[in-house]
């Protein structure tokens, strides 16, 4: 029986298996390739997106966990014309050094304004701590979650 959810705003159908993890369902099943794999143990943070508006590792969260719901990945965040606040302050900054990271660095910082349009520091810090980045580029992250703030509140 195929699995009913919404992903970036468009109903979708897919008959793959219940278990199959979100991360290859959206990758392999909807060619949405954003969506990186990192550790395949949701410890990363690379394959984050969002559920119903809360970040998920996708890499964990099984297909069938998310049948009706509203999934949102880095290709519907945005788009080149009108990017999203934090990718626009991601760009700004030239937070990305190799770049892998990135897209469930973004994902993470959107689902934290989204809950928390002003975080602190402590905030940033606990919301980003599952998101690692090799290149260490965490002040950079930061700075762009506070400047992406900034940007939401001018809206």
């Amino acid at each position: 029986m195929p699995i009913q959810l919404t992903v970036n705003g468009k109903p979708e159908s897919l008959n793959l298996p219940d278990d199959m993890p979100l991360l290859w369902a959206l990758r392999d099943g909807l060619n949405l390739t954003g969506t990186k794999y990192g550790c395949g143990v949701a410890a990363c943070g690379a394959c984050t997106v969002m559920v119903d508006g809360q970040a998920v590792r996708s890499c964990q969260t099984a297909l069938g966990d998310v049948a009706g719901a509203q999934v949102t990945t880095i290709e519907g965040l945005g788009t080149p014309q009108a990017l999203h606040a934090v990718q626009a302050a991601w760009v700004e900054l030239q937070v990305a050094q190799c770049g892998y990271c990135q897209s469930g660095q973004i994902m993470q910082a959107a689902a934290l304004l989204a809950e928390t349009p002003a975080p602190s520091d402590d905030q940033i810090d606990e919301a980003m701590n599952g998101n690692l980045c090799r290149c260490g580029t965490y002040p950079r992250i930061r700075a762009a979650v506070h400047l992406a703030a900034q940007k939401l509140k001018e809206v």
